[in-house]
This record gives C-alpha cells, sequence and structure tokens, in this order.
C-alpha cells in the first residue's frame, strides 16, 4: 500500500493499550496527528502518557460506536477480542491495517534497524538506541518494553536513523525494509502461524534479503562486550549484536563500551521490581519461551548460586499452542528453580484448547523432578502465597508474557 500520511488527520487505534501498538501511537502524535483508540482495560504504564499527550481513549464496556477517523490500526489479540470492531473499521472505506503494517508505513522515509530474532530483540533493540543516542545520532525508536534511559517505548528523534523492534509473529517483520537487519537468533516458535522450522527460516530469509545491510554473525563483538549491569550470557549475546550495529555505523568502540556497560535493562526483563519489608528479592521476567525460560534462570543463578537463596517462579503458559508445540522442553526448561506455580494459560489471541493445561505441565514438571503445582485462577494462588513465609533467603519471580506480574502487585503490594 501507498499511503500518503501527510493526508491522515486522525487516527483510531483498536487495542491502544499494548505495548508494541501504544508507541505506534505515541509516534503519530509526536507527528501532529489526532490520536483516539479502544482499550479492554486500565493499563497506566501505556495509556497515562498517551492521555498526558492528548489522546482520547475508551474502554471496551463504555463504547458505543466507532467513530470516524482517517485510518483505523487494529491490536492482532483484537482479531480475537474485538474482531466487530475491525469489521466495521473495514466498511468505511478507509485504510485498516494491523501495528505491524501501519508501523511499516511510518518507517518509510527512515534508515530503520530493524532487531528480529526468536530471543533478546527487545533487549537489544533498546541497547541499539541508547548506543545511537550516546553517539549523537539521534534515532527514533519503537520497542515493546520501556526503555530505562528515556522512561518509554517510544523516541522521537530529529536524524534520519528509526530503530524498531521487528516481531516474526505472522510474517509482521516483513513489513520493513530495512537499512540495517538484525537476525538475534531462530528457533521454533509461532507454531501457530508457522509450519515448523523451515518456514520459520525461510520468513528470516526473507526478512534478511530486504535489507540493505546484515547483521547476522554477531559472535566476533563478544569479546568486546565490557561488564555489563544485566545478568547472563543471552544478555552478553544481546550485547554483541548491539556492538555489531554500531561498527556498521563506524560508532567509536569506546562511546558503545561505554553505553553497554550502563545499560540498565527494560521493563519486565528480568526486572527488578523492589524487596519486600522482610528481604524478599521480587522480580518480574517476560520470558515465555523454554529457552527463555533457561537463560533467566541462569541469570538468576549467577546472581544468587543454589544454597545462597531459593528461588520461586510463579509462571504464566502463552498460548495454548505454545504451550502444547512445545510442551517437553517447557517441562524440562525450570531445572534452577526450587518451586514453580503455574498460572492458567493465557490465551490471548486464541480459543480455548482442552487438551492442554497448567495442570498437565505442572504434572510433566514434576515427572522431571522439579517441584511444581498449577492453580486454577489468580486468586487461588495468591492465596496460597500469601500462607508462605518468605525471607531474606528468598527470591520471588513472576514470569510470562501475560499477567503473571499482577502476582506481585497484589500479594506484595510493590508498585
Amino acid at each position: 500500500m501507498n499511503l500518503d500520511l501527510s493526508k491522515i488527520k486522525k487516527i483510531f487505534f483498536i487495542g491502544i493499550g499494548g505495548i508494541g501498538i501504544s508507541a505506534l501511537a505515541k509516534m503519530a502524535l509526536s507527528r501532529g496527528i489526532e490520536v483516539l483508540g479502544i482499550n479492554d482495560e486500565e493499563s497506566g504504564k501505556t495509556l497515562d502518557p498517551l492521555r498526558d499527550a492528548g489522546a482520547i481513549i475508551y474502554y471496551q464496556n463504555e463504547f458505543k460506536e466507532l467513530p470516524d477517523a482517517d485510518m483505523y490500526v487494529f491490536s492482532d489479540a483484537w482479531i480475537y477480542r474485538g474482531p466487530e470492531l475491525i469489521l466495521e473499521a473495514r466498511k468505511r472505506d478507509k485504510p485498516t491495517m494491523s501495528y505491524f503494517e501501519a508501523l511499516g508505513e511510518f518507517a518509510k522515509g527512515y534508515k530503520v534497524i530493524a532487531i528480529a530474532g526468536t530471543h533478546g530483540k527487545t533487549t537489544t533493540t533498546a541497547m541499539v538506541a541508547e548506543i545511537l543516542v550516546d553517539a549523537g545520532l539521534d534515532p527514533t525508536v519503537v520497542v515493546g518494553s520501556f526503555v530505562e534511559k528515556f522512561g518509554s517505548n517510544f523516541r522521537k528523534g530529529k536524524s534520519e536513523y528509526l530503530v524498531v523492534e521487528a516481531d516474526e509473529y505472522n510474517r509482521h517483520f516483513l513489513n520493513f525494509n530495512p537499512f540495517i537487519a538484525v537476525v538475534t537468533n531462530v528457533e521454533a516458535d509461532h507454531l501457530d502461524c508457522y509450519k515448523d522450522l523451515v518456514d520459520i527460516q525461510d520468513a528470516f530469509n526473507k526478512f534478511i534479503s530486504q535489507s540493505e545491510k546484515k547483521v547476522l554473525d554477531y559472535s566476533k563483538y563478544i569479546d568486546k562486550v565490557p561488564k555489563l549491569s544485566v545478568p547472563g550470557l543471552h544478555n552478553r549475546m544481546n550485547a554483541a549484536a548491539a556492538f555489531a550495529v554500531a561498527d556498521v555505523l563506524n560508532i567509536d568502540e569506546k562511546i558503545t563500551q561505554k553505553s553497554l556497560a550502563e545499560f540498565s535493562g527494560t521493563w519486565r526483563r528480568l526486572e527488578k521490581r523492589g524487596a519486600t519489608a522482610g528481604g524478599t528479592i521480587v522480580y518480574d521476567d517476560y520470558a515465555h519461551h523454554p529457552t527463555e525460560i533457561k537463560a533467566s534462570l541462569q541469570a538468576l543463578r549467577e546472581l544468587y548460586p543454589v544454597g545462597d537463596k531459593k528461588i520461586m517462579i510463579v509462571f504464566q503458559p502463552h498460548l495454548y499452542s505454545r504451550t502444547k508445540a512445545l510442551f517437553n522442553d517447557f517441562a524440562k526448561s525450570f531445572k534452577g528453580a526450587d518451586k514453580i506455580l503455574l498460572l492458567p494459560i493465557f490465551f490471548a489471541r486464541e480459543t480455548k484448547d482442552d487438551s492442554i493445561s497448567s495442570e498437565k505441565l505442572a504434572e510433566a514438571i514434576v515427572k522431571e523432578g522439579d517441584n511444581a503445582q498449577a492453580f486454577s485462577d489468580f486468586k487461588t494462588a495468591e492465596t496460597f502465597i500469601e500462607t508462605l513465609n518468605f525471607g531474606p533467603n528468598d527470591v520471588f519471580v513472576t514470569m510470562g508474557a501475560g499477567e503473571a506480574y499482577k502476582v506481585t502487585n497484589q500479594v506484595f503490594k510493590i508498585s
């Protein structure tokens, strides 16, 4: 589609509270475009900055009629949560696009640095963004988390560079023709929209073929990575990929090393949320794939060795399809945790599949020799956790791409 954004004066966002789509809404506001949107629940982290910038936001339970707009942008999750709104938007004879289709249109005219990969793309995107900022290249940034350095999932820059997190789900990353394309890694995931690993690899190959410059083998940069404040080998690899991008852009190595050494992380990526009055350390982590769970536990044990502290994981599986396809890998991925509590599967964009459940996963984890139990709902899990005696030798971690973090809010009252 050849969309003339100069003619777009008002955009309505369906699912505006999502971490990615809210960044695009901020980008639209930064261009002087009027922004309206609907969300299914309050999400202050993403919605408050939009309101402060002038966006008008409705809630699904009070919504009456789709407003007129020059363009409609929808979150993939709303194909299931509010398909009638998307259908209505398409009847308006106005551009109606998914978040990534729209972001691809907004990206035209920039030199796009697109970070893709099964794991690590959020952190790597944030690292690249911070390096470019520190090097004075003043990039615009769109990332699927809140970057500590600029406290947002969006940064408005004045240069020709746009740094974006490019998601492989549903081949969304093919909406970009990057100046630099980065692939952190490729693994089986999103098997609800890919046939198998070969199908996934084909999509990544197409993404790479659309780019002007490519960052694939970044292992040679690992020795140049300074000591990081974020733990884990996976973060050193993310930093090596970011270092490779900096090298392509001819950024001074001293600037890159200083930027990486000062990198303090992103929201929900092994984020230390604080400590309780009794000294229990509390983390929240976005890991929702077996490889990511293993990497996060390795990083935690790097900080808190076995025998030093006990680690409890409260994990919410993300999607029936992913849990089912990677079931055996999930069952083996919690080595290093002392106890695993499983919340009901977060179905997001799927209908219920009774053939898979957190109860079945808990049984499989126990068979692997680990201590796990499942709960039928959040309230039951929270009531159980409140009976436990946590102290200074405990580390409590909520984990998953859904709403597991809400357990901490309820039980420990850490905001």
